[in-house]
């Protein structure tokens, strides 16, 4: 059989702003209490739209124009809100829940970063080109929402608060966050306990360097904790600036440093989701998971085969510490064009690009891209825009998804010959996600059966890429998947 018959299945790309409304995203949101916020509300559909809402909580409001919902929640509370689309074609309404408490991102956050794609050579005008690309693009009717600032904005301290302030490369971080949320997106920004981050900007601290060897070069590099911080400072400026969201960058991740970077965050007065980075350690997993929304499971991602396969298939033993408000992260997606700096043509290969998003949509992790967002085509979009493949992603009852078999032959030289690697995850509705990976260099049938699930009797399964089902099954259920490609499947 060819490799042909196992190409796989992927529903072809509809335009977003065209036709009746449909609301889309997750189910349920989490803002804090006596806390801005800043939730916004993904539909597709032609424009003009018009959004409503009926049940929100005290205090909240949404914005008719670009269904975001602002304002600060009084009281504890959860409720069920309906929310309305209107445009020249028709009208949508979704139940959805808002929880007004002390967990946000009760969905892993989805969104864009700009490391992968510019690295260090970031400004304002990309930054703003990408907030532009993404509601152009469709992403953000997807529910795609985060913009978010990494490594490469830090300038002197200043300002009313004492906090950083932006370089010459961002000379008015107020005007930029305020572009962002006219699009009705969120925007993120980036920093480290450390004197000096990654790229040798400023950092989160001041001090003098420790004494004592350094073999590595690490604190001639300022990558040291100074011995007065400012996260305090910095937290109520970026708040003053409208941050949304917070990658705090620097390995070991450490509790305390944790821990007060949490606190300030808490007493900006706004939400703001707090995002840790890299490597967390897994012996302090149990305490971080109560302290942040996400925390990095590994070192960098890049575009290669190995790097996707060695990040994503190594996170069950985190699997318990995940869930609504607390998400492993095995890194930002690298689909697209990118190149930390220099951007150029993806080195991964569509089906290799497809399991990577099928991979960390079952594990419930960050969809937080990573590409030139004004170079989009329509295979990447295709990827990124599935909206039942992102259902399995923000599903509301969060949890990740686990290996149920994995299988590998090898010839006599240890090469391999046949890889196979199936994954579930139970979701909300009583249904299981479950991923059929093949890892090897042929094509090859991958098949799963229900005592492998826990499941009896006959099932319907679902094809999500094709978005298709195929049909009613006993006991269980094989397809075609081409080498280091994936099928993702729902089974009721």
């Amino acid at each position: 059989m060819s490799n042909d018959e196992f190409t796989t299945r992927i529903a072809p790309l509809r335009t977003w702003n065209e036709g009746k409304p449909r609301i889309n995203g997750p189910s349920i949101y989490g803002v804090g209490l006596n806390s801005e916020c800043f939730v916004p509300i993904p539909a597709v559909g032609e424009r003009p739209m018009q959004f409503s809402a009926d049940g929100l909580l005290a205090g909240l409001s949404i914005d008719s124009a670009s269904g975001a919902i602002t304002g600060k929640a009084t009281e504890s509370a959860d409720a069920m809100v309906t929310v309305t689309a209107v445009n020249a074609l028709g009208r949508a309404e979704r139940q959805v829940r808002i929880v007004a408490g002390d967990t946000l991102s009760l969905t892993p956050p989805l969104g864009w970063n700009h490391w992968n794609c510019w690295g260090a050579k970031i400004d304002a005008e990309k930054v703003r080109a990408a907030a532009d690309a993404m509601v152009s693009s469709g992403l953000a009717a997807h529910g795609y929402n985060y913009v978010n600032i990494d490594d490469g904005w830090q300038g002197p301290r200043g300002g009313d608060s004492g906090g950083m302030q932006g370089n010459e490369k961002f000379p008015d971080m107020k005007g930029l966050c305020d572009h962002v949320h006219s699009l009705g997106l969120r925007v993120g920004i980036y920093s480290t306990p450390w004197v000096k981050s990654y790229a040798r900007y400023p950092g989160g601290s001041v001090g003098e360097p420790p004494a004592g060897e350094d073999p590595r070069g690490q604190i001639r590099l300022g990558r040291f904790h100074g011995d007065k911080g400012f996260e305090n400072e910095d937290a109520l400026q970026w708040a003053a600036w409208g941050m949304d969201y917070l990658k705090y960058d620097w390995n070991p991740n450490d509790v305390p440093h944790v821990e007060a970077m949490r606190a300030a965050l808490r007493a900006s007065g706004r939400d703001i989701v707090y995002s840790l980075s890299n490597s967390a350690p897994f012996k302090d997993v149990a305490e971080l998971s109560g302290l942040a929304n996400c925390w990095r499971t590994t070192g960098d991602i890049v575009d290669t085969w190995e790097s996707v396969c060695r990040l994503g298939f190594s996170q069950d033993r985190w699997t318990p510490y995940g869930g609504p408000g607390h998400w492993n992260d095995p890194d930002m997606l690298v689909v697209g064009r990118m190149g930390w700096g220099n951007v150029r043509e993806n080195r991964l290969t569509p089906d290799e690009q497809i399991t990577h998003i099928t991979l960390w949509s079952l594990l419930a992790a960050p969809l937080l891209i990573g590409c030139d967002m004004t170079q989009l085509d329509d295979f990447t979009l295709g990827i990124l825009c599935n909206d039942e493949v992102l259902a399995v992603n923000q599903d509301p009852l969060g949890r990740q998804g686990r290996t149920i078999r994995e299988y590998r032959t090898t010839d006599a030289d240890g090469a391999t010959l046949r890889h196979e690697t199936v994954l579930a995850r139970p979701l909300e509705d009583g249904s299981l996600a479950v991923g059929l990976f093949n890892r090897g260099p042929t094509g090859a049938e991958v098949a799963v059966n229900w005592d492998e699930l826990g499941l009896i009797g006959t099932r319907s399964v679902r094809d999500l890429w094709a978005n298709s089902t195929l049909g009613s099954f006993e006991r269980e259920f094989s397809m075609g998947v081409p080498p280091h490609g994936a099928q993702l499947l729902r089974i009721n």
